[in-house]
């Protein structure tokens, strides 16, 4: 009678918390030695619902205790709904965090759902999704990804973004999607990437150091307007001091080798990082990429090596056809400029991220001149100078650039974004937690 009252108390119990409780009571049972292994089956399932309760509470609790959080919560049921069960095609991308997919909410918008991995450092990992959420609620930037909701329950930890659909920058530039962007594009891009970081260093108080600048995190929306994403890293930087010390995180190619040697991060990690991007932009080549030879499978060193030889010529992407015109001859070559200080070992021989910005605004609108020679000095045009107004309006994209990029898209917006689209991809890979991990990839969730 005992033995089936604690069987019963087991498995009722035990039965949520994953225990398997039929296996204290094989054979026959009889005896006080089969009643102290059912008491100690009861005591090991008992503790172990009883962790399981306090992660749950403890989440729940650090959650909604959280301040400055105002974004929606969604049930899990919601989400699932949203993704048809995680549906496998409407898988956008997975990372060393998590996995991606294209969701679509009961009021039919179209958003991009993060479903963060299960670690074994579960404090981590919460830690992780609790530090993006508060991040994300606290910024407000046209060149940062919105933040649109999250998700708590049963045991799952959920962000909702907006939806990016022409993908990451990386892609555009790797030739996974489309054929290459513009020349103006590109430099548009690298400028509205750098207003965003620059907001993130100087416009808030403590600063915040995004610690995973990269291509794969530079998203394009509709319109073919920078979103910076990835906010998992991040930290907020102390206004006391120059840096703040922590472990190597981020992603291999990117890292700042100063930050790495010394674990000093400060806002010029993310200057360097911002310098890899530029060299991407013009070269179109991977940060990190073993196919190359051994002294140049670092693309930051390989570029520092060719542009301290007056060899840039060498690895800038043909299809840009540098040699048409004056300006965009000269405009890239004053980019590579800009990132090899930003490439600088020394932290503090790198412009900062205001600077950087100010720099490649300036270099953008001296497109807008009287006329537009070629190498040979031949007048090919005249371009009228375009007054204040119309200059700041076109901070975002040249209207000719933007509509034949547009042209491309063979659909409307809502066929863009169903289901089937989420082959594309909207983060492609996800940085490692330590610069050790995806070191092929050069490229997180």
């Amino acid at each position: 009678m005992v033995i089936s009252v604690a069987k019963l108390v087991v498995n009722s119990d035990c039965r949520s918390s994953g225990c398997n409780p039929s296996k204290y009571f094989s054979g026959h049972c009889g005896g006080t030695g089969r009643i102290g292994v059912l008491v100690g089956g009861l005591i090991i399932c008992y503790i172990r619902r009883r962790s399981i309760l306090r992660s749950r509470s403890r989440v729940s609790r650090q959650f909604y205790q959280a301040k400055g959080i105002t974004i929606p919560i969604y049930t899990y049921k919601e989400i699932e709904k949203a993704t048809n069960c995680f549906s496998e095609k409407q898988r956008l991308g997975t990372g060393a965090y998590g996995t991606v997919y294209s969701g679509k909410l009961h009021n039919g918008e179209w958003v991009a759902i993060k479903r963060i991995k299960h670690r074994s450092d579960c404090d981590d990992s919460i830690d992780q999704v609790m530090n993006e959420i508060k991040l994300l609620s606290s910024v407000s930037h046209p060149n940062l990804v919105r933040l649109l909701g999250c998700s708590v329950d049963k045991d799952e930890q959920i962000l909702v973004y907006e939806f990016m659909p022409n993908g990451t920058l990386c892609q555009h530039l790797q030739r996974e999607r489309g054929n290459g962007l513009p020349w103006p594009v590109r430099l548009t891009i690298a400028t509205e990437t750098a207003q965003a970081i620059a907001y993130l260093h100087s416009n808030l108080d403590p600063p915040i150091y995004h610690r995973d600048v990269k291509s794969s995190n530079i998203l394009l929306d509709y319109s073919y307007t920078t979103k910076v994403a990835d906010f998992g890293l991040s930290r907020l930087g102390i206004m006391e001091s120059s840096h703040i010390s922590t472990a190597p995180q981020g992603t291999p190619g990117y890292l700042d080798p100063e930050y790495h040697q010394n674990f000093h991060l400060s806002d010029k990690s993310d200057v360097y990082s911002f310098g890899v991007v530029l060299v991407e932009i013009i070269t179109a080549f991977k940060a990190l990429d073993f196919s190359r030879r051994h002294n140049e499978v670092n693309l930051a060193a390989l570029a520092v090596d060719r542009i301290k030889r007056g060899c840039l010529d060498e690895i800038i992407d043909p299809s840009l056809e540098h040699n048409k015109d004056t300006w965009t001859y000269s405009s890239i070559h004053k980019v590579a400029e800009l990132a090899f200080r930003c490439l600088a070992f020394h932290s503090e021989m790198r412009p900062s991220m205001a600077e950087v910005a100010a720099e490649l605004e300036r270099i953008r609108v001296s497109r807008e001149e009287n006329t537009s020679l070629s190498l040979d000095g031949t007048n090919h045009s005249s371009v009228s100078i375009v007054n204040e107004k119309q200059t700041s309006q076109e901070v975002k994209i040249d209207e000719s650039d933007k509509k034949g990029l547009l042209d491309n898209m063979n659909s409307t917006d809502e066929q863009n974004v169903s289901p089937n689209y989420a082959d594309d991809q909207w983060l492609s890979e996800s940085s490692s937690p330590s610069s050790s991990g995806r070191l092929g990839s050069g490229s997180k969730v």
